[in-house]
């Protein structure tokens, strides 16, 4: 039964109008039965963050929530993961935070996936009205944006249809670090836009691990990087095994024990050789609190959005500062299509190896599938057969109703890619003839001028 007043605070915000209401906000009762009915929202990782992320969404208002996670829980996750219990462990992460959550909060409807995220197909992630990350990847953090950037639509002007948009909002924490950001497809920036501010993990020249250990992660790195590879060799290291890990331990504390290097534990190791930070459960309740607010406006426009990163140091007093990072217009996975010029006359192979050697799709990629429309182009696997010939065909005749001047949309796929990025191959005549054109204009008198100005201007 529902509790009187229980969704009073809520009311206030989506019930009454204000000066900080986000653009289109119209307050009344209908906000909160779509907050509570028609609103999906998917919450991917239940670990630290998640667990808190849940549990703010629940007690929010929303509802109808999904949550994704691949992990089973550890004893190591009891003390900052407090959907879970020592009989909990071994037992999937997001069965059991939804179990916990849906038993806790009279209403809420939690419903889990134990999977992976590139397990489900982009028509799943198509439903939901907002997806929330609590991830600590940043392998996953970019797949997911892919995802939600190959579900967006352009108009023929270029500009997003805001109808296809997909929001996203992140969390992530390290010790008492941490930042929210709110991602919202073709208008803000997204993590390939800003993947700068992802610094690069840690790495220790060999030589100093083998000769001048100074720390107890240079006698750990040995062990787990040198000592491996020379006593076990030809036996995978799995970081998850409990036994390779206390080999790793123990050989880390016999050559610190040479070298008088103190610190040593078997916490440290894990957390060496998994690149894990120590998880600060304060700073997982502020960054979910973040996440879930941002979410809230994002959904409802109760209040102005936050523009549009983040950052937050707790370590020593509190500190916040929001940055307003731009957005990449050459972006290869949500901009409406990375350009690449290419001869008039260029074949679709000429087209693929220009792909390859561009400075951005290059990395990208490997062995690309180019499609125009709903036409396979070339397609490898399968398809590849039938679409072999065309690889030395001129792009003139596989584009056909598509004039020079006009820049041709094609969608890439690669194994590589998590989903398709959009390509806007603008193909140019070559100097010579430009040339020509231009001397033949400038010789045009009377009459005449006004029709060689119709004539296209070739880039």
């Amino acid at each position: 039964m529902e509790l009187e007043g229980r969704w009073q605070d809520l009311d206030k915000l989506l019930a009454r109008d204000g000066n900080l209401v986000g653009p289109g906000f119209e307050p009344g009762p209908e906000l909160r039965e779509f907050l509570q009915t028609d609103c999906r929202v998917l919450c991917i990782g239940a670990g630290g963050l998640g667990c808190e992320i849940l549990k703010d969404l629940a007690l929010s208002g929303f509802v109808n929530v999904d949550v994704i996670d691949m992990d089973t829980i550890d004893v190591s996750n009891l003390n900052r993961q407090f959907l879970f219990r020592m009989s909990d462990v071994g037992k999937p992460k997001a069965v059991v935070a939804a179990e916990r959550v849906n038993a806790r909060v009279a209403g809420a409807r939690v419903t889990p996936h134990y999977c992976r995220i590139e397990d489900l197909p982009p028509s799943f992630y198509s439903e939901f009205t907002i997806i929330i990350l609590g991830l600590d990847s940043l392998e996953a953090r970019r797949w997911m944006n892919s995802m939600a950037c190959s579900l967006l639509e352009y108009e023929d002007d270029g500009s997003p249809d805001m109808s296809t948009i997909k929001p996203l909002v992140d969390g992530g924490t390290e010790g008492f670090k941490g930042h929210a950001r709110v991602i919202i497809p073709g208008v803000t920036p997204c993590f390939e836009c800003t993947l700068w501010l992802f610094p690069p993990q840690t790495k220790f020249p060999l030589c100093t691990l083998a000769e001048t250990p100074r720390s107890a992660a240079h006698c750990i790195e040995y062990a787990h990087l040198i000592l491996w590879s020379q006593q076990r060799a030809g036996e995978e290291f799995d970081a998850d095994c409990e036994e390779h890990m206390k080999w790793v331990f123990e050989r880390a504390t016999e050559r610190a024990r040479q070298y008088g290097i103190p610190g040593v534990t078997y916490q440290l190791t894990q957390g060496v050789v998994k690149n894990i930070i120590p998880a600060i459960a304060s700073t997982n309740a502020i960054i979910s609190a973040a996440c879930v607010l941002e979410a809230l406006k994002a959904v409802t426009m109760c209040s102005s959005g936050l523009n549009n990163y983040l950052m937050y140091t707790g370590s020593q007093g509190i500190y916040t500062h929001t940055v307003a990072y731009e957005k990449d217009e050459s972006c290869p996975v949500c901009s409406a299509g990375v350009l690449l010029q290419a001869p008039a006359d260029a074949t679709l192979q000429q087209v693929i190896d220009l792909m390859l050697a561009h400075p951005t799709l290059g990395r990208l990629m490997a062995h690309p599938s180019v499609s125009h429309g709903a036409t396979p182009l070339y397609m490898r696997g399968v398809l590849e057969d039938g679409t072999r010939a065309n690889l030395g065909r001129p792009m003139a005749e596989l584009l056909r109703g598509e004039g020079v001047e006009a820049a041709a949309l094609l969608t890439v796929n690669d194994k590589k890619l998590s989903a398709p990025l959009r390509v806007r191959l603008r193909r140019r005549r070559r100097r010579r003839r430009r040339a020509a054109e231009l001397d033949g204009r400038a010789g045009c008198r009377g009459a005449h001028a006004c029709m060689c100005m119709r004539a296209p201007r070739f880039v």
